[in-house]
C-alpha cells in the first residue's frame, strides 16, 4: 500500500498528490511515469512523475478528473492508501547540453515537463519555457517552473493571464527572436501536434510525449499504438518521448477518444 501525505488543489479539476514510495522516488529520472490502481476494483492508470523527493521518500502526482477512476483518485485524501503503484516505467528524457532549449506546456502536461526543464537547466542550457491553458486558474506550477528556467511565458486562450494566445504563438515569439536549439513538447495531442508543425518550419529538432490510452505499461497489451516514422512504437517502453516531427498525431488523436461511449456509459452507471 502507498499512502497519500499531502494534497494540492491546484483547480476544480487537477489536483497535486504527493505519495510515499520510496523505491520509484530513489530511482525516478525526468520522462518516467507509474501506473497506479487505487484498489482491487480500480482500472490502471498512468501518470507521469512530477516531482520526486530521495530523502522523504516521496513523488508528486498530477491528477485530472476525466473519468471515474481519475475523478476517485482525485477526491483521496492525506491518509488514505493506493493499493498498486509500479515503477518508474519507460524511457527517461534524454537531457544534454545543447544551447537553448525551448520548453512548451498545456495544461497538466506542464507537470511532466517540470522534471525535464530542471534537468535540461541542470545540464547547463539556457531554458526558455512557455506555459499556456485556457484560463489563468488552468495554469499550474508556475513557481516551480520559474526556479528552472531562464524565462517564462504565459499563455492563456482567454487573456486572463499572461499573453492571450495559444502555445504556438509564444513558442514562435521565441523562436524569431533567438536561436533555438532542441524543443520539447508536452500537453494535449492536438497542441504538440500543432508545436511541431511549428518547429519543422523552423528545422529544430523536437521531442513531444506522448499521453496514449495505457493498459499494462510493459508493451505486451499494445493499446498505447503510435505511428513515429512509419513504424508502429509502443509508448510504454518506446517512449513516451518520441521525435515529434515523425509522429501521426491525426491517428494519436483518433485513438484517444476510442473509448469516449464506454466511458459515458460508465459515467452513466454511476450516476445512475
Amino acid at each position: 500500500m502507498y499512502q497519500i501525505v499531502q494534497k494540492e488543489q491546484f483547480s476544480e479539476k487537477v489536483v497535486k498528490l504527493v505519495v510515499h514510495a520510496p523505491r520509484i522516488a530513489r530511482s525516478r529520472k525526468p520522462g518516467h511515469f507509474i501506473i497506479l490502481r487505487i484498489d482491487e476494483q480500480g482500472e490502471r492508470i498512468p501518470l507521469t512523475i512530477a516531482q520526486a523527493d530521495k530523502g522523504a521518500g516521496t513523488i508528486s502526482l498530477v491528477v485530472q478528473k476525466v473519468g471515474i477512476s481519475s475523478t476517485r483518485l482525485c477526491e483521496m485524501n492525506p491518509g488514505d492508501q493506493i493499493l498498486d503503484l509500479v515503477g518508474p516505467l519507460g524511457k527517461a528524457t534524454h537531457i544534454h547540453k545543447v544551447g537553448t532549449v525551448l520548453a512548451c506546456g498545456g495544461g497538466v502536461g506542464i507537470a511532466p515537463l517540470l522534471p525535464i526543464v530542471e534537468g535540461f537547466k541542470k545540464a547547463g542550457n539556457r531554458v526558455v519555457t512557455v506555459l499556456a491553458a485556457r484560463s489563468k486558474d488552468l495554469i499550474i506550477l508556475e513557481k516551480e517552473i520559474r526556479q528552472w528556467s531562464d524565462e517564462v511565458i504565459i499563455m492563456t486562450d482567454d487573456g486572463s493571464y499572461g499573453n492571450k494566445g495559444l502555445v504556438t504563438t509564444g513558442a514562435e515569439q521565441v523562436i524569431q527572436r533567438e536561436q533555438v536549439d532542441e524543443c520539447i513538447a508536452i500537453g494535449p495531442a492536438v497542441m504538440m501536434k500543432f508545436t511541431a508543425l511549428l518547429t519543422q518550419k523552423y528545422n529544430i529538432p523536437t521531442q513531444a510525449s506522448l499521453n496514449a490510452i495505457m493498459v499494462d505499461g510493459t508493451g505486451m497489451c499494445g493499446a498505447c499504438r503510435a505511428s513515429v516514422g512509419g513504424e508502429t512504437k509502443f509508448t510504454c517502453i518506446d517512449g513516451p518521448e518520441f521525435n515529434a516531427h515523425q509522429i501521426d498525431f491525426d491517428e494519436l488523436i483518433l485513438r484517444l477518444g476510442g473509448y469516449k461511449n464506454e466511458e459515458k456509459e460508465a459515467w452513466e452507471r454511476v450516476i445512475g
